[in-house]
């Protein structure tokens, strides 16, 4: 007598595939949660971005998801209401409306008006722009109870910082397109071309950093054929830098003679140094950048963590220059965006994969407690700070994120 089959199953030649559980498979694909997203029009005068391309609304709303965006939010990166309305986007042309979005993917941060929108519960993903954050700002986010999370802190599988990484790419390549700009006589600089040409020397241009911002200055500005020299204190981002160049390249730590030798000569000084403990850990001084060339150009990338120059002060990119002992200051602090059409596409490129995640996981809560990297960008959670660091700077009281997301769970 042949052995008894489990209900269900008809006879021993029964398919393999009808011994997978069911039920598995279903909570598989009950898990996948639509999401109710929102892409409000900048307001910030410098910030030019969306965190979302037409192209990608469209496939996230071919997922199933709804998008709301704001009349207008495209159109500093070239998009217009109906590129958008055509990908599935519904336009609306009130911020209110707009912010009743569960999930708000904004680029600046938001300002007090914007703030009231916000509501008990609701995600913000913005950047957040520590080096002007401040502790009344905070409080009035944490008052809402919203779930905030700041891009720039994101990090993939890597340990690398996504946003940060793509946008210093960006700035690293348009300042020299910048320096060029103004290094010519139609700007009162020093009428010469950036790179060199047969027979004449080439271009000085010395970079103070050597991160994502100075690897992809100092690859434009060798292509053009101009003579680089990178000052940085960490040896392993020289030695990585040299590397990912391949290219013969002058390389020195801050030594303040040496430096201030450099950049008196210097046709052209980019300032791409990051913060260390909350301050910039070399500053030029004013005297030497009093003994530059008159028409000498001065970019300070840096500007937004306070700056790399004695003289800097920050500009607007419609006034984006100002002259100090004749010599150029461009000191932008978001010089992204200048190109917003090339930054809005490479932020999409990020955020679309991260909202497929969200949705996969079912949800913002069961995301954050699967993803360790997308955790990392959290800093308020339903209202409380989890953020060690800025707790830290305002010495404030901090809840661990990873206990009160596994308690919820």
């Amino acid at each position: 007598m042949p052995d008894q089959l489990p209900p269900g199953f008809s006879s021993l030649a029964t398919p393999a595939r009808a011994y997978i559980p069911q039920e598995s498979m279903l909570a598989v694909e009950t898990r996948r949660r639509k999401l109710f997203i929102g892409l409000p029009r900048e307001t910030s005068l410098q910030e030019n971005r969306l965190g979302l391309t037409p192209e990608a609304v469209k496939h996230l709303v071919n997922e199933g998801h709804d998008v709301v965006m704001e009349s207008g939010a495209g159109e500093p990166s070239k998009y217009s209401d109906h590129d958008y309305s055509e990908a599935g986007a519904s336009i609306v042309y009130t911020p209110k409306e707009v912010y009743e979005a569960d999930l708000v993917l904004k680029i600046a941060p938001p300002t007090a008006d914007e703030i009231e929108y916000l509501r008990a519960g609701q995600t913000l993903v913005s950047a957040l722009q520590f080096g002007s954050l401040s502790v009344e700002y905070l409080m009035a986010l944490q008052r809402k109870k919203i779930n905030g999370i700041s891009f720039e802190l994101i990090k993939d599988p890597s340990g690398a910082k996504p946003v940060v990484r793509a946008m210093s790419e960006i700035a690293g390549s348009t300042v020299m397109l910048v320096a060029a700009e103004y290094l010519a006589r139609s700007n009162e600089g020093k009428g010469i071309i950036l790179g060199g040409i047969t027979g004449v020397p080439p271009s000085q241009v010395v970079i103070l950093g050597a991160g994502t911002v100075a690897e992809y200055a100092a690859r434009a500005a060798i292509g053009l054929g101009a003579e680089v020299k990178v000052f940085d204190n960490h040896l392993y981002k020289l030695r990585r830098l040299k590397q990912n160049l391949g290219a013969q390249l002058y390389t020195s730590t801050l030594d303040a003679y040496t430096l201030n030798q450099q950049i008196r000569r210097a046709d052209v000084v980019i300032g791409a140094l990051n913060a260390e403990d909350g301050r910039i850990p070399f500053m030029v001084s004013e005297e030497v950048v009093a003994s530059m060339a008159p028409g000498s150009v001065i970019i300070d990338v840096s500007i937004d963590q306070g700056g790399c120059f004695e003289t800097s002060e920050i500009t607007t990119h419609s006034k984006p220059v100002f002259r100090k002992y004749d010599v150029i200051h461009y000191c932008v602090p978001n010089i992204a965006s200048r190109v917003p059409r090339t930054a809005t596409n490479a932020l999409s490129n990020i955020f679309t994969p991260i909202l497929q995640e969200i949705s996969q996981h079912g949800g913002i809560n069961e995301a954050l407690f699967a993803d360790e990297h997308f955790r990392s960008g959290v800093y308020l959670y339903k209202g409380a700070l989890t953020n060690a660091a800025i707790a830290k700077k305002f010495n404030l009281r901090y809840k661990e994120l990873g206990l009160m997301i596994a308690v919820r769970n």
